[in-house]
């Protein structure tokens, strides 16, 4: 039987279990992570942070993210605040901007005043095969949208890649926008073959929008901070949001600030809460 320390964190109501797997001996491919994601029987959360000792000597840790299917994926920038904040509040570094390696690239948070946490989420890929995404025959390689039949009609959407494949629908009201529905036909579309993060975006003015996000292998959440940096990619390059100015986006579970100028990084500032630690004992599959 083996026991793990975690810890409960969330960024803006997407919630994590956070551990630490550098003290502590933890196989993930052993782990029930789907069973533990389970909120009625389990710990409850969107995803689990996983803390490693870097493969590149360049980056201070790696960070690896499971969704709450248990399936392993690329990033997560509302789960990049919260392993900043969980790195620092347990002794694991003394630096204020720390050098994380990810699945898809190096990141670098910035541990800021009053419990924010700032990240370089690095430059947007835009491309139909860096989503990936399989475009119609003909499609333009640089579309600012792309057309895509679901539930009985043509849906127009931007693709942006933030270390994960994201889809953006601009929708005028968040409110009425059908993500339970839309965002599940979509995530599973077969034009995206590694699934997608669908979401939402009503612009309110070139400085604030509102976003809803179903997420890939997640459903709907309180926030998505990739989401949020690829709703803002896509509102700059339509021309509907301020290039390289702050960005307020709200979402459900509380508000991110994005900025990016073409051909830049997408910076993501928001908050990193820890709920609790705790322990739990399993048994580890295949022992």
């Amino acid at each position: 039987m083996a026991v793990l320390k975690f810890t409960k964190m969330h960024g803006l109501g997407n919630d994590f279990a956070v551990i630490d797997g550098i003290s502590q001996p933890f196989d993930p491919a052993a782990a029930p992570i789907a069973a533990w994601a389970d909120r009625h029987t389990g710990i409850g959360f969107d995803q689990l942070l996983l803390v490693e000792q870097p493969v590149s000597p360049e980056a201070d840790f790696r960070y690896r993210i499971f969704n709450a299917d248990g399936g392993e994926v690329e990033q997560c920038g509302n789960g990049a605040r919260c392993f900043a904040r969980f790195v620092a509040d347990k002794g694991l570094t003394d630096k204020r901007e720390i050098v994380v390696e990810t699945a898809r690239g190096i990141i670098v948070p910035k541990l800021e005043e009053g419990g924010l946490v700032t990240v370089d989420m690095g430059k947007p890929r835009l491309r139909p095969s860096e989503i990936p995404f399989l475009p119609a025959e003909g499609a333009a390689e640089d579309a600012l949208r792309h057309d895509i039949a679901a539930n009985g009609a043509a849906v127009s959407v931007g693709l942006v890649n933030m270390g994960n494949p994201h889809a953006v629908l601009t929708v005028d009201d968040t409110d009425a926008a059908p993500v339970a529905t839309l965002g599940a036909a979509l995530e599973t579309h077969p034009q995206f073959p590694e699934k997608a993060n669908i979401g939402f975006m009503q612009v309110l003015d070139p400085h604030r929008i509102r976003l809803r996000v179903f997420e890939r292998g997640v459903g709907e959440t309180q926030a998505c901070g990739t989401g949020a940096c690829a709703a803002v990619v896509h509102g700059v390059r339509l021309g509907l949001l301020a290039a390289g100015e702050p960005v307020e986006v709200s979402l459900p579970g509380g508000r991110l600030r994005i900025s990016w100028r073409e051909g830049g990084s997408v910076m993501m500032t928001g908050p990193a809460q820890t709920v609790f630690d705790g322990v739990i004992s399993y048994q580890e599959s295949g022992r």
